[in-house]
């Protein structure tokens, strides 16, 4: 049984840095080839740089809910295309517009809901960065959308756990499997350097190895079996 900096430092060594997250207007490729082709930032850690990248990372973190990554990037491309891409283009487009242009996402009339609760809360912070409170109060954002709008559209040091990561520790016998995401997010804090570069590196790489080795049972790990 691996540790979890043992699983870290594999899973970098064998996939190498992430670049997460994807941004629309950023033209560095994709490391390894899943997911979007472009918009990744591989070794630069100073992302978003405007607060039109932070703005898009909040909306696709919410629009990536129970979907993957190409349907959210094309919807992000559809609200960009309508200049929609921040708090005030997204609040000129009325709801079935709106609702159009996410369709890809899956999930449309609820994300249309959790997207116009999100900008007026975004209005109220003024700049400021939300705590993980703040954003689990509005409607539609839970720990894991939460976490990963203070990890990677803020900066903050703030474990993501998702379906993978629970996947995987289970599997390795790193985490009961039955772990709750509080559990799971604490065992990773404990095992783990509290970094910023750690942990959206550690959440990139196990989506990365989730998606080549445990697709389907039975799971084929590829590093530790």
């Amino acid at each position: 049984m691996p540790t979890l900096r043992q699983l870290y430092d594999r899973l970098l060594a064998a996939y190498g840095p992430q670049g997460w997250w994807p941004l629309l207007e950023h033209a560095g490729t994709n490391p390894t080839k899943t997911g979007s082709i472009t918009g990744y930032h591989p070794g630069e850690y100073d992302f978003p740089r405007t607060p039109t990248q932070q703005f898009e990372i909040c909306v696709g973190a919410i629009l990536t809910q129970n979907t993957a990554w190409p349907n959210v990037e094309q919807a992000l491309r559809n609200l960009a295309c309508l200049d929609a891409l921040s708090s005030d283009g997204l609040d000129r487009l009325d709801d079935e517009t709106l609702r159009q242009a996410i369709r890809p996402s899956g999930y449309f009339n609820a994300k249309t809901r959790k997207l116009r609760e999100f900008v007026g809360h975004w209005r109220m912070w003024d700049e400021r960065i939300p705590s993980r409170t703040e954003l689990l109060a509005v409607w539609g954002i839970g720990s894991e959308t939460a976490d990963s709008i203070r990890l990677y559209a803020y900066g903050q040091v703030e474990m993501v756990i998702d379906a993978y990561t629970q996947r995987i520790l289970t599997h390795l016998g790193l985490a009961a499997p039955k772990a709750s995401y509080d559990q799971l997010k604490a065992s990773c804090i404990a095992g783990l350097p509290g970094d910023l570069v750690t942990y959206q590196e550690f959440h990139a790489l196990l989506v990365e190895h989730a998606k080549r080795h445990y697709r389907r049972r039975p799971w084929n790990d590829g590093l530790f079996d």
